[in-house]
């Protein structure tokens, strides 16, 4: 009898080393020590083909570290029937690749985009500054055509802060006649403005 049609005794498979499929489908049942195996043989390959789309060798290692956890979470999904594990593997790989690519470009245009922005904010400052002194201009207009109370209470409770209360102490009128007073004053206000209700 020649030795290789002797077969392995019993319980005992050949002794030689499981392809990427089998390890995957172990992978896929939670075997650490497959997923070793499987991390063995295909980081370099793996390595290689990220380098080649994202050209940096540092975000090309992270790369390569996600792409090769997405194989251990996703070890399950992978169906033999539509193509080689190598070919799984290398798929997820690149789309990764592809993704930090993506990724940076679109951090890239935002950054760019935000320079442009700024280029043009000293223009911006300029017009809100001459804006908002016109709109102070206006305002000391408006206040002009109130009545002296009506403008010391507007003046009191808006720059000042004081409440109805403390104005009417200050000026040394009714709380009641303070309280009329800036309705009014208030409501002029609004028209000289042209605020709409």
């Amino acid at each position: 009898m020649r030795p290789e049609d002797e077969s392995p005794p019993e319980g005992r498979p050949h002794a030689g080393p499981p392809g990427l499929d089998e390890l995957l489908r172990r992978v896929a049942r939670g075997d650490r020590g497959a997923f070793e195996q499987v991390y063995a043989l295909v980081s370099a390959p793996v390595y290689g083909v990220v380098l080649r789309i994202v050209r940096d060798r540092a975000q090309s290692e992270e790369v390569t570290q996600e792409a090769l956890v997405e194989v251990w979470r996703a070890a399950a999904r992978y169906d033999r029937e539509r193509g080689s594990a190598m070919a799984w593997v290398m798929t997820i790989a690149h789309r990764r690749a592809i993704d930090r690519v993506r990724s940076a470009q679109a951090g890239a245009d935002r950054e760019s985009r935000a320079a442009r922005m700024d280029v043009h904010r000293p223009f911006d400052e300029v017009a809100e500054s001459v804006a908002a002194r016109l709109e102070q201009e206006r305002l000391r207009r408006c206040l002009t055509g109130l009545t002296d109370l009506q403008r010391e209470s507007v003046t009191f409770a808006y720059y000042g802060g004081y409440s109805y209360r403390e104005v009417a102490e200050l000026l040394k009128v009714p709380l009641a006649t303070v309280k009329t007073r800036m309705r009014d004053g208030l409501i002029r206000l609004r028209d000289c403005l042209g605020v709409e209700r």
